[in-house]
């Protein structure tokens, strides 16, 4: 069924006091139904309601990029959400956990366009719009309790958009294709996948998002930054961790390493101006952020592994950055 405008509205009121009061709602879903097209209505709203208090949208971002997460879903497309200026952090920076209600960290791929997109197009076509590419970590945080959401509640949810950070950008003419990752916290790595983990190339999730901007009349424009979706499983993060991801060829830099503070974090800034440049290694790109807490500072004892579902011609990148790491077991973090 479709909601009408004022429900749309107040659902979407109430999603975005849930993310500043940083206060879990009940999910929709277990109070009325609503239409996919509703969810991205519910979606927009929000959005509007943002910018209201002063932000910018900047971009989007992809979801469900996993074809093993697709199935679990029982869905056949993709989902996005839309990025502000105010979800984008500092390379190497701090940010005050008292944001987030359970954030989880995922490694990703950061588009940067350079000429409009929208609707269908090729694989060529999208590359031919892409300015640069850059690794990048995405803070996914649903306001729901619990993190439960059936798949409108996350659409309407801005599909759990809250924090983003990339790394340098490189130019688009790297072969992406299958670069090897290692995603980090507190310098121990978690979880090794591959950039073929979102749908076989990274670009097939740009190609969708222009297809999906397209269907709701709008369009991707010069300047926007499409954060291709997540290459692993992502991570609960506590107060006090860092995380960073290391990723094959797009580097080599390092974050600059901040002393913790009680203070404010630094706004945010073009990606790659906070790297320490003095210092170069001769390794892949390390990008991070550190999850500050307000009272206190928590380190927490990394927990298991896990892997992407990776192709089968994919596997030999993943063991090439876990033998990386075994050699090198504290080649990151802060």
């Amino acid at each position: 069924m479709n909601a009408d405008i004022s429900k749309i509205h107040d659902t979407a009121r109430k999603l975005v006091e849930a993310a500043r009061l940083v206060t879990p709602i009940e999910q929709i879903s277990k109070r009325q139904e609503i239409s996919l097209k509703d969810a991205y209505d519910i979606q927009l709203s929000g959005i509007r309601i943002r910018s209201a208090y002063g932000e910018r949208p900047i971009g989007i971002k992809m979801g469900f990029t996993s074809r093993a997460k697709m199935s679990q879903m029982g869905i056949t497309d993709l989902i996005w959400g839309r990025l502000t200026d105010q979800m984008m952090c500092d390379d190497g920076g701090v940010i005050p956990a008292s944001r987030f209600i359970h954030p989880r960290a995922e490694p990703e791929l950061a588009f940067l366009l350079k000429a409009p997109l929208a609707g269908k197009v090729t694989s060529m076509e999208a590359l031919q719009a892409v300015s640069a590419i850059a690794p990048a970590i995405e803070l996914i945080d649903s306001r729901y309790e619990d993190f439960n959401f059936c798949l409108t509640d996350v659409i309407a949810d801005n599909s759990s958009a809250s924090a983003f950070v990339t790394g340098a950008w490189q130019s688009p003419t790297i072969d992406f294709a299958n670069l090897g990752l290692a995603m980090m916290i507190n310098g121990r790595p978690q979880t090794y996948g591959s950039t073929a983990a979102l749908l076989g190339h990274p670009l097939r999730s740009l190609v969708a998002a222009a297809r999906l901007v397209g269907e709701s009349n709008e369009r991707l424009e010069p300047g926007s930054i499409v954060l291709a979706g997540g290459a692993t499983a992502a991570i609960a993060l506590s107060p006090g961790d860092y995380v960073s991801v290391e990723m094959e060829q797009l580097g080599p830099a390092r974050p600059r390493r901040r002393q913790r503070s009680t203070e404010a974090p630094a706004q945010a800034h073009r990606p790659g101006l906070d790297l320490d440049v003095a210092e170069r290694l001769d390794r892949d790109a390390l990008h991070g952020l550190r999850l500050r807490d307000r009272c206190r500072q928590v380190h927490v004892v990394p927990g298991g592994r896990e892997r992407a579902a990776l192709l089968p011609e994919d596997a030999h990148v993943v063991r090439r950055m876990e033998r990386r790491h075994v050699q090198h077991p504290h080649g990151g973090g802060a």
